[in-house]
């Protein structure tokens, strides 16, 4: 296989689904991970150029590292690995919920970074490689809404650029982080509508640009460890509460 490939995890729907059509129109070979979506994963592979699906439960992390080894064997030019699958469940900052905790920490820090050095000690690249963490503009935003799933995508930030430190010369490591994008939680669209204006552009940003973010960093020339928001300035400000609760509270403006 000729051309570059992809790994998007959680690349059946919502954000993942956007970077994977995005790489695919770029030429790239993309492999859509997905773990209870196979038919939305499918659908959306049988629509693309060059595609394929593959399915593991990155919840285990034993699971997760014989993933990505199973593809370093058989795929002779793996590029670039996007970590997008994220779960994001509320509880309290002032009474953590062990459950929740656990989850967060496993599938949005703790696998996604094992998944990113496996990947970075032994993908085959003609190009050198590239890993992608999808973190959150939250982190440079802080409220004390979401307390796991933050602790989760702040855990995930700091592994990313501790990596970069030590990447070999033709490699990068890299993190990306949206701001409100897609209705979230027990979010209406119409809540999302509004709450999603919440930014210094008083926009919506769409799901598209952060696709074309993660394209320009698997192709361009940025120095392994940086990281891009693509949140219309949304991680500029100093929201006290998630959007979510702003808009219903009316806190917004």
């Amino acid at each position: 296989m000729s051309s570059p490939s992809v790994l998007v995890t959680g690349g059946a729907k919502r954000l993942g689904a956007a970077i994977v059509r995005r790489f695919a129109g770029a030429g790239w070979h993309v492999l859509i991970h997905c773990n209870r979506s196979r038919a939305a994963a499918e659908t959306l592979a049988d629509d693309l150029p060059s595609a394929e699906v593959v399915q593991c439960d990155i919840s285990d992390l034993d699971d997760a590292r014989s993933f990505i080894s199973t593809l370093a064997d058989r795929i002779e030019n793996w590029q670039c690995i996007v970590n997008c699958a994220s779960i994001f469940e509320p509880d309290d900052v002032t009474g953590l919920d062990p459950a929740t905790n656990l989850q967060a920490m496993m599938i949005n820090a703790a696998a996604p970074t094992l998944m990113a050095q496996t990947f970075l000690a032994q993908a085959r690249s003609n190009g050198g490689r590239r890993v992608i963490q999808i973190t959150d503009q939250k982190l440079a935003n802080l409220n004390p809404d979401f307390f796991s799933y933050t602790m989760s995508k702040a855990a995930a930030d700091i592994a990313a650029r501790m990596m970069a430190m030590v990447t070999d010369a033709d490699d990068r490591v890299y993190t990306l982080a949206p701001g409100a994008i897609l209705p979230s939680h027990d979010q209406s669209d119409e809540e999302a509508q509004r709450s999603h204006l919440l930014n210094l552009l008083q926009r919506r940003t769409d799901g598209n640009e952060i696709a074309d973010a993660a394209l320009f960093l698997a192709e361009g020339p940025l120095a392994s460890g940086q990281s891009i928001y693509v949140d219309s300035g949304q991680h500029l400000l100093d929201q006290p509460r998630d959007v979510i609760y702003l808009e219903r509270e009316g806190d917004g403006a």
